[in-house]
C-alpha cells in the first residue's frame, strides 16, 4: 500500500516541523509513488543524472564517494526522513552515490516538478535550502573532527549523533537501537582504520560507555559518551523540515 502524505508515520515525530494543509496537499501531488529496495541496492550513482528524488520512509542507507583507488569514502548515513537526490535535482548529476544498507522504502518524487516547488511553494523551497545548509554545516564539522579529535572521540560523537537521530524518529528502545553498518563503514566515515575502530570500540565497552555489535548500538552511559565526544549532555536535535 502506498502511504498517503496525510498519514505519513514520520509527520507525527516532534523532530519534524509541522506542515500546513496546503503543503501536505502539494507534497501528495509532488509524490509519484514509492520504491522498495533490498539492502545492498544502489539508489543513486555518482555522476548519474537521476530523474527521481527520494525521501527515506523506512530503513537505512549511506552516502559515499568512490576514490580513484577504488576505495570509498562514506560521507554520512541515511535514516528515515532524509531527503535524497537534491544534488541531481540542482546540479544535473550526483556528486556521490547512495546505497541501501537495509531493505528500504522510499517516497519517490519527479525531479521535473522541483521547480514548481520553488515557484509555487516558497516555504517548501526554503526548507530545501535549510536542508542543504545543514548538510554543509555537518560536512564542515566532520572536517574539523577529522583534524582535531582522537579516534575514540570521533566514534563517541558519531554514536551520540546517530543515537539521537534514531531516538527522534522512533528507532530506539530504551538505550538500544539498530545500527546495521559495518566497522568498515564507520572507519571510512571517520577517517580511521578498521583496526583502530575495533580497538576504540573495545575501549568504549571497557569504560561502560557504549557497545556496538551484531548491528545494534547500546548506550550504557550516555553522559559518559557525551563527555568523551565533547558534546553537551543535554543537547537535543533541532526541529527540521520533512520533504
Amino acid at each position: 500500500m502506498v502511504t498517503d502524505c496525510q498519514n505519513c508515520p514520520l509527520r507525527s515525530r516532534a523532530i519534524f516541523a509541522p506542515m500546513t494543509d496546503a503543503e501536505v496537499a502539494f507534497m501528495q501531488s509532488f509524490k509519484t509513488g514509492e520504491l522498495e529496495v533490498e539492502g545492498g541496492a544502489t539508489l543513486m550513482m555518482e555522476a548519474s543524472n537521476s530523474p527521481q528524488l527520494y525521501t527515506a520512509l523506512r530503513g537505512m542507507g549511506l552516502r559515499y564517494k568512490t576514490l580513484l583507488s577504488g576505495e570509498r569514502q562514506v560521507i554520512n548515513f541515511v535514516m528515515p526522513g532524509d531527503f535524497i537526490g537534491l544534488q541531481a535535482g540542482v546540479m544535473q548529476e550526483m556528486q556521490h552515490s547512495v546505497e541501501a544498507t537495509t531493505d528500504m522504502k522510499l517516497c519517490v518524487f519527479d525531479r521535473k516538478r522541483l521547480w514548481a516547488l520553488f515557484r509555487d511553494h516558497p516555504d517548501r523551497a526554503y526548507d530545501l535550502t535549510w536542508i542543504a545548509a545543514v548538510e554543509e554545516h555537518l560536512l564542515g564539522e566532520s572536517l574539523a573532527i577529522l583534524g582535531h579529535m582522537s579516534g575514540i572521540e570521533r566514534i563517541a560523537r558519531a554514536f551520540v549523533r546517530l543515537f539521537d537521530r534514531g531516538a527522534a524518529i522512533g528507532l530506539t528502545r530504551g538505550a538500544d537501537m539498530p545500527l546495521p553498518y559495518r566497522q568498515q563503514d564507520l572507519a571510512d566515515a571517520l577517517g580511521l582504520s578498521v583496526v583502530h575502530v575495533n580497538k576504540m570500540l573495545k575501549r568504549l565497552r571497557e569504560q561502560g560507555a557504549a557497545t556496538w555489535q551484531n548491528g545494534r548500538l547500546t548506550l550504557h552511559d550516555r553522559d559518559r559518551l557525551c563527555d568523551i565526544a565533547q558534546l553537551d549532555r543535554d543537547r537535543t536535535p533541532m526541529t527540521r523540515p520533512l520533504i
